[in-house]
């Protein structure tokens, strides 16, 4: 008995000897997240747009603050400027008069607090989803549904794509980004597997066509972002710099991109 007094009492007094770690974080220049990515979905008219402004927060911070009351155009190489209108409060910009053109070169302007951000992006095609195959046996123990997205790469042109998996019911999103340097002209495929996956389950997979700055931006953030890749908590190697430039201020550059892409949709019933 008293040695189970003596277990108890010690149990007690670990339990009681908790301390609260306050880690106290530096807080950088509040900077300008540009989430521009103009989507011509095939077999629409691509006219409704949006584009989504922030402002960086602290770490633990819940709430993203909404870049607010900015003044956002695009330009096409016609010379059209497409007004982007602010709803409400919100950070989100919309248009629904946008022209897309294939190979149409578009500029991005941002006014925000007296500071002026440009991009330069090219509309860039997409080749269609044909079919898809699926094996339920894949992964290393066998236990995953693989999804193989099937397309034919054009021929004698150089190509790169983001293709995104969506499953809506889990409003969950995989992204892999290709290019055609060893695959010029062939059927090939985008690939996804997923242990997760049942039978039944609905699976968007859209393809985007992409320029090679928009590829390597990706490709590069997608590698840094692996769940593989360490500790959630790592620093970043590096802060990964996209296309747009503060051209008031260099030294506040903003975060983000500005991409516009054709894009195919092609849903999938999981077998």
């Amino acid at each position: 008995m008293k040695q189970l007094l003596f277990i108890l009492l010690i149990n007690t007094l670990l339990l009681s000897c908790e301390d609260v770690i306050q880690v106290d974080l530096e807080t950088a220049e509040t900077r300008m997240v540009i989430d521009a990515s103009l989507n011509w979905e095939k077999g629409t008219n691509g006219n409704m747009q949006q584009i989504k402004l922030s402002l960086t927060a602290p770490f633990f911070d819940d709430n993203i603050p909404p870049a607010t009351g900015a003044i956002v155009t695009v330009t096409d190489t016609n010379n059209n400027t497409f007004n982007f209108i602010e709803d409400g409060t919100t950070g989100i910009y919309n248009n629904n008069m946008f022209i897309p053109v294939i190979n149409g070169e578009y500029t991005l302007s941002i006014i925000y607090e007296n500071d002026r951000y440009l991009a330069t992006e090219t509309l860039k095609p997409v080749t269609p989803i044909e079919f898809i195959e699926q094996k339920n046996d894949g992964g290393f123990a066998g236990d995953e549904i693989e999804i193989k997205a099937f397309y034919t790469d054009p021929k004698d042109i150089e190509n790169f794509y983001l293709f995104e998996f969506r499953k809506p019911a889990l409003n969950t999103i995989n992204l892999e980004v290709y290019d055609d340097e060893f695959t010029d002209g062939n059927q090939i495929f985008a690939f996804y597997s997923d242990e997760n996956l049942s039978s039944g389950d609905l699976l968007e997979i859209i393809s985007y066509g992409i320029s090679s700055r928009t590829y390597n931006y990706l490709n590069i953030l997608l590698q840094q972002t692996d769940n593989e890749s360490g500790d959630p908590f790592e620093a970043q190697p590096a802060t990964v710099r996209g296309n747009c430039i503060n051209v008031t201020n260099p030294n506040n550059y903003p975060l983000g991109y500005f991409r516009v892409s054709e894009t195919h949709i092609f849903s999938y019933v999981v077998d």
